[in-house]
């Protein structure tokens, strides 16, 4: 099993919020059953060493989803980020996030993706 991080595209203008997905892939060659659920996942977005938004840092409840997975075959999880930062316990936070670079890494239990690159206009 494989986890990647992955964005509808790879630049947003000003007005647009970018949609960030969690993709788990079976890679082996039987099926495999895995919890996809929100228990598990986080999505974390960084601007150089910066950690600027975590989907858990204002989660007000999780839940676990057992999946089983074909060989070759998915599961993907989808979040729209509106442009806002976090911190954890969710602490109000003014700045808003600055045009630039942005990698997003996210986390299935205990595997995390490679960085996906994109950039905010």
């Amino acid at each position: 099993m494989t986890v990647a991080a992955e964005t509808d595209e790879q630049a947003y203008g000003p007005d647009e919020d970018p949609v960030l997905s969690l993709v788990v892939r079976n890679e082996g060659t039987e099926p495999c059953t895995v919890n996809v659920g929100t228990s598990q996942m986080e999505f974390v977005l960084t601007r150089a060493d910066e950690r600027v938004f975590s989907s858990i840092d204002c989660q007000q409840s999780s839940q676990d989803l057992q999946r089983t997975i074909a060989p070759g075959g998915e599961e993907r999880a989808t979040f729209e980020w509106s442009r806002n930062r976090s911190v954890p316990g969710c602490t109000a936070v003014d700045e808003q996030p600055a045009a630039g670079g942005y990698s997003l890494t996210t986390r299935l239990g205990a595997r995390s993706s490679a960085p996906a690159e994109f950039t905010l206009q």
